[in-house]
């Protein structure tokens, strides 16, 4: 039997809760650290958790993601701190000494059970935070610059935990890396739908960076990114403890093979000189590479896998639904579209999907890129192009995006009434919105890759 917290350190947690919610929200509002918050579409089995240890995977109590009920979310919290002398071993020693030193004290705490001392593989902590519920884990493993939990029964997720510091040139890394679903539907109902779960863990775990940043003894650059990769409950694989999901009858996108494109992709030279129509054309610098051809595993290859992957759009405003073994070129994708209140869903047809090396005043340019164009029933006619260009004398490499559309002349009378109204300053925004991604997505994935290089045996 696990041991429990003891009555009276419990209720002296508990007579916090009024009182640190209030203080822990007044310090959110009025925070001045940036956060950078970037949600993308995950896959199985990219986001699978790690293994559970030993130390932890033969426990009856354990609370494993199979458990679990909801999406998958894989999260990143990352920070950089500069201006500090103490190494990431050192950093690591000093948390597994005391690793309550870094909670927000005003509304919560990290709980050894069974006596204080250094952490170690087997030993348990109760996390209290506002709400009726403790959050129950255990360590699973131990290890020079990291440390890992996985959850107990009735603790409000199912999944687990890793806490990393990284060596850099110049500079110190530290990571808070989750693999995690709800412990239940009720949990479910406040995270994913709600969202109020959701605000409040990402508070904590963000005074939690700030706390580190100042046990370190330096200062935070950059601010805090926060990087979640949601794969959703249907998509997960069949494996004892996760429930076969319903049947939700054919794949809605299936059908759009039937619907022709809702414009003539032959004219689209013509529109642009039609007044009727929008052009737009926008760029973005992505990350620096080396001048010469693309690298292996750097900026260009990291924003091509962005853009093939449709990672460009923010999920919480439009939401791609298409059969995943299906050839890029001709795919047929359903966009979920989320606009205020209201929901609707169109389709879309990628077009050529091509590669190819221009000269351009007298300077060669790697191009990869694809369009995808309106199908009948979209509220816009017209085709967008996504490119990512490699300047190969000088290793600049960016995003274009450019679009030729108009509203539609059929379809649902609403959608293309609302869209005339109120869509050309949310269509802008949109752009702008999928070219900072690109950009910022990029960074965090290289971020993610040279973070794992580092903390990979030499």
């Amino acid at each position: 039997m696990p041991t429990r917290v003891p009555r009276r350190r419990r209720w002296a947690t508990a007579t916090r809760w009024p009182l640190g919610v209030a203080l822990s929200s007044w310090r959110y509002m009025w925070s001045t650290t940036p956060v950078h918050r970037w949600e993308m579409t995950g896959e199985w089995p990219r986001d699978e958790p790690p293994e559970v240890p030993v130390a932890g995977a033969e426990r009856e109590d354990l609370q494993a993601m199979e458990a679990g009920v909801g999406p998958l979310l894989h999260r990143i919290y990352r920070t950089r701190i500069v201006g500090t002398a103490v190494g990431a071993e050192e950093l690591m020693d000093r948390l597994l000494g005391d690793l309550d030193q870094v909670a927000p004290s005003e509304f919560a705490t990290f709980q050894k059970l069974g006596g204080g001392g250094r952490l170690a593989p087997g030993d348990e902590l109760v996390v209290r935070m506002p709400g009726p519920w403790d959050g129950p884990v255990v360590v699973t493993a131990v290890e020079p610059t990291a440390l890992r939990l996985a959850t107990l029964e009735s603790h409000l997720e199912a999944g687990q935990i890793e806490f990393r510091a990284v060596a850099h040139l110049r500079s110190l890394g530290f990571e808070i890396e989750s693999w995690a679903r709800s412990g239940d539907r009720l949990s479910d109902l406040l995270y994913t739908h709600l969202r109020i779960s959701k605000e409040v863990q990402l508070h904590m775990w963000s005074s939690v960076l700030r706390n580190v940043v100042e046990l370190a003894e330096g200062r935070m650059e950059g601010g805090i990114v926060i990087t979640t990769r949601r794969v959703e409950e249907a998509e997960l694989p069949s494996m004892p403890g996760i429930r076969a999901s319903p049947d939700r009858g054919p794949d809605p996108a299936a059908e759009l093979a039937e619907r022709e494109v809702n414009f003539d992709p032959d004219q689209v030279h013509e529109y642009v000189a039609d007044e009727g129509w929008r052009v737009d054309d926008m760029f973005e610098p992505l990350p620096h590479e080396p001048a010469g051809p693309p690298r292996e595993g750097d900026s260009w290859e990291v924003a091509k896998e962005v853009m093939r992957s449709y990672q460009l759009a923010d999920p919480n405003v439009v939401r791609a639904s298409y059969d995943r073994s299906a050839p890029l070129e001709g795919r047929d994708m359903l966009l979920a579209i989320r606009f205020g209140p209201l929901r609707f869903r169109v389709g879309v047809r990628i077009g050529e999907v091509y590669e190819t090396r221009l000269e351009l005043e007298g300077r060669e340019v790697l191009v990869f890129g694809w369009s995808y164009r309106t199908l009948r029933g979209h509220f816009e006619q017209g085709q967008m192009h996504y490119e990512l260009w490699k300047w190969l004398d000088t290793g600049e490499v960016e995003f274009h995006l450019r679009a030729v559309s108009r509203p539609a002349d059929n379809g649902p009378w609403l959608l293309r009434t609302g869209f005339r109204l109120f869509g050309r300053r949310h269509q802008l925004r949109f752009y702008r919105q999928v070219c900072r991604r690109a950009r910022r997505l990029t960074e965090s994935e290289l971020e993610t890759a040279r973070a794992a290089a580092a903390r990979s045996p030499r």
